[in-house]
């Protein structure tokens, strides 16, 4: 044969289906995924979320029929955000033994014992500020914050949550949550880091998913999304304050950051793919100009392909279902 010919042809691996699947180098499984749901208090019936195609705020009074419908189809995990009817200026019902982030983690844990509970902790859906801690004139109060959180870990903790995430994005959560739930004794609570969240435009579908009353942004206390460096420092901060795992919050648009902090550190890494990412894909989807399930799984692969470890989705339902 003539040298013009390769003798390196990489399509032979590519030839048949067989052939792919045996030689594809990155996978994800219902194992790697984690579900966000939104749960109000106070309502009768779900609630659709207009900005996010399929998902729906879930009524308090059928939480525990939708986790049990969730671990039958295999999820494995579920991440709670509230929908709160009781706000003040310093979202004091999350440390209340009774209030709705205490009662989403016992309602889960309750409904299916082996359901592993992430709570969100933070005060953004809590407050009549719409911000994610108390308010010292137009700042937030970063100090006094961490007390807060604080308390609304020990009580999630308390009500069987199995999991701390704080997306609070105030300097020294970690260690401050750490230091209250050993305190408590929940020093085998973990804690999953929202280490590098970036202030992002994707997030906008979430604020009508959770009844946001915020006015302004978070630019002071979230992330610079131009900032690489920043964002590899500051999961190394959460590392060194104690959080069991680390978190980049987006993810699609930030899979450079999630290779630099996966390369940084060994701790478990996970990724959020957030309201606006998930939007896009339903809405291109819908409008016919892509294929909404292969995009689905070209870009959480595309996640666990750059180093994360889990994956939080609002398409895990629908994975499920289809059998991932």
């Amino acid at each position: 044969m003539s040298s013009q010919f390769p003798e390196a042809r990489p399509r032979r691996l590519r030839r048949t289906p067989q052939l792919r699947s045996l030689f594809q180098e990155t996978e994800f499984t219902l194992n790697d995924l984690v579900l966000p749901i939104f749960v109000e208090e106070e309502i009768d019936d779900f609630v659709p979320i207009t900005s996010m195609p399929g998902v729906r705020r879930i009524p308090e009074s059928k939480l525990a029929g939708e986790i049990e419908r969730y671990a039958r189809a295999g999820i494995k995990s579920v991440m709670t955000f509230g929908v709160s009817h009781h706000l003040d200026g310093n979202g004091s019902d999350t440390w209340h033994e009774n209030g709705l982030v205490s009662r989403m983690a016992r309602i889960c844990k309750d409904a299916v014992p082996e359901m592993i509970v992430m709570s969100d902790t933070c005060f953004c859906e809590y407050t009549d500020h719409g911000h994610c801690g108390v308010m010292h004139g137009a700042e937030v109060d970063n100090d006094n914050t961490l007390i807060n959180l604080g308390k609304q870990a020990v009580a999630a903790a308390r009500a069987g949550a199995d999991v701390i995430a704080p997306s609070a994005a105030m300097d020294g959560q970690v260690q401050a949550i750490r230091r209250a739930l050993d305190a408590a004794g929940f020093s085998q609570t973990s804690i999953m880091a929202y280490s590098t969240k970036f202030a992002s435009a994707l997030y906008g579908p979430f604020r009508e998913a959770g009844g946001s009353a915020l006015k302004g942004d978070r630019k002071s206390y979230q992330m610079n999304p131009m900032n690489r460096r920043e964002a590899v420092r500051e999961s190394l901060l959460d590392e060194q304050e104690g959080a069991d795992a680390l978190m980049v919050k987006p993810a699609g648009a930030y899979l450079d950051i999630i290779r630099d902090i996966r390369e940084a550190s060994r701790l478990p890494l996970a990724a959020y793919q957030v309201s606006g990412e998930y939007a896009m894909i339903k809405f291109g989807a819908a409008a016919g100009a892509i294929d909404e399930e292969r995009v689905v799984r070209e870009s959480l692969g595309a996640i666990k392909r750059a180093g994360a470890d889990l994956i939080f989705t609002y398409f895990a339902m629908d994975l499920a279902l289809s059998g991932i």
